[in-house]
């Protein structure tokens, strides 16, 4: 095959992209984070996602509601999508409560109901590099989670659950 047509097999979106659109759409988030030991902080929001160049990308938009505390009005921007090439699915996540850009990739299960992505990112305490764990989970085109594991000293802990539901307005 050419290089015209390695680069075309690259390009258009698949099944696997198909995949993205149950999250298509305005949800309201409900926002709990482990900071340590104890209780987690809580808050709300709003996500917004939307598909993007062609249907390739899942483009998130997340508006926190204005509330007290170290993160009153948080806001973040993500993509996430299905590499053709690599077989993975990869995202990344900025947003206005650190400097960094959260990357990662994974994988799916057989029911397309289960996403397991990992990355690594600096330890904003320590800078020294820790592993991170995100299992999202599609329950019905209204309903998903996201749960977010760091592995640091060589113990896993949860540091965040979001539980998103549709927004009916």
């Amino acid at each position: 095959m050419g290089d015209e047509g390695a680069a075309q097999m690259m390009g258009p979106p698949g099944k696997e992209h198909e995949r993205l659109k149950p999250f298509v759409g305005t949800f309201r988030a409900e926002v709990k984070m482990w900071m340590g030991p104890g209780d987690p902080m809580t808050s709300t929001g709003t996500m917004t996602n939307t598909l993007d160049l062609g249907g390739r990308f899942l483009r998130q938009s997340y508006a926190g509601d204005p509330s007290p505390g170290p993160f009153g009005s948080f806001e973040g921007r993500g993509y996430w999508g299905y590499n053709t090439v690599s077989g993975k699915y990869e995202g990344f996540w900025v947003d206005n409560a650190s400097t960094l850009m959260q990357i990662e990739s994974g994988d799916v299960d057989a029911a397309g109901k289960v996403w397991t992505m990992t990355g690594e990112m600096p330890d904003p305490q320590s800078g020294q590099t820790i592993t991170k764990r995100s299992v999202i989970k599609l329950h019905d085109d209204d309903h998903h989670t996201l749960e977010m594991f760091f592995v640091k000293d060589g113990h896993e802990f949860r540091a965040m659950e979001i539980r998103y539901r549709r927004s009916s307005g």
